[in-house]
């Protein structure tokens, strides 16, 4: 008698292992296309971050994408991804036949950011110390002297950005990835208010500003280190120049006879 193999064993005896050795291949080459294509949008992302912290970008500047596929060396509909990756944490603003532009925020947005760094910096300084070991305070050791090193060497530059991510390293640190997020587009909103609304350097992030900080986590003193944030985020707002009637015109005393 003459048994029929059943559908499902037909394709089993055909299915040669060369044909399963492709699929395999085929699956891999597809997962690692998309590693890389998210590794390339990441690096990319990480670059322009950089670059707003260390105040190389203006606020207002065109982002145009065919410009930026040509530095980056890949295709406009990554640079797209990157863009609407930094839309989504309101760091670009984009505008329908127009393309994308780097944030400008008002006056009001600014002090929101603040009220925002209010509420959410003495949060991640109460999970720090709730969770601090000696390897987090070496780490903050760690960022204290290369900021110091940087302001040595007069590397205006790398001050900014390392003032900048102190604060996103407390975050990390305090092992929240919600909080983590929140404070690094609060900290590239803030370079970015800074450069508009003209905060000396020195001024809005004093390096032992941070140092204190530091001392009051590694002692436990939690009271104390949300104390001296907020004390830090209050010298940093109010050597901004945010008085709502600044840079506006008086056009009676212009015209008026």
């Amino acid at each position: 008698m003459l048994v029929t193999p059943s559908g499902e064993d037909a394709l089993d005896r055909m299915q040669s292992p060369s044909s399963i050795n492709q699929t395999d291949m085929t699956s891999t080459r597809q997962s690692t296309s998309r590693l890389d294509r998210e590794n390339t949008i990441d690096a990319i992302y990480e670059r322009i971050y950089v670059a707003i912290l260390e105040h190389r970008l203006h606020p207002g500047t065109k982002l145009g994408e065919e410009r930026l596929a040509d530095i980056f060396g890949t295709s406009r509909a990554r640079i797209r991804e990157v863009l609407a990756r930094l839309a989504h944490e309101q760091i670009v603003e984009l505008y329908p036949q127009r393309g994308a532009y780097l944030a400008k925020p008002s006056i009001e947005q600014a002090r929101d950011v603040f009220e925002a760094r209010r509420l959410i910096e003495p949060a991640v300084l109460k999970r720090l110390i709730d969770t601090l070991t000696p390897e987090k305070v070496a780490r903050l050791r760690a960022h204290q002297e290369l900021e110091l090193d940087a302001r040595r060497r007069e590397d205006k530059r790398a001050v900014i950005r390392l003032s900048g991510e102190f604060h996103t390293l407390t975050a990390e640190l305090a092992g929240n990835s919600a909080l983590a997020r929140s404070m690094r587009e609060l900290c590239m909103l803030t370079c970015l208010i800074i450069f508009l609304y003209d905060a000396p350097t020195a001024s809005s992030c004093r390096a032992d500003e941070h140092t204190i900080i530091v001392d009051a986590i590694a002692k436990r003193d939690r009271v104390r280190a949300e104390k001296l944030m907020l004390d830090h985020l209050h010298h940093i707002e109010h050597s901004l120049k945010l008085d709502s009637a600044a840079g506006e015109a008086d056009l009676e005393a212009i015209f008026g006879s």
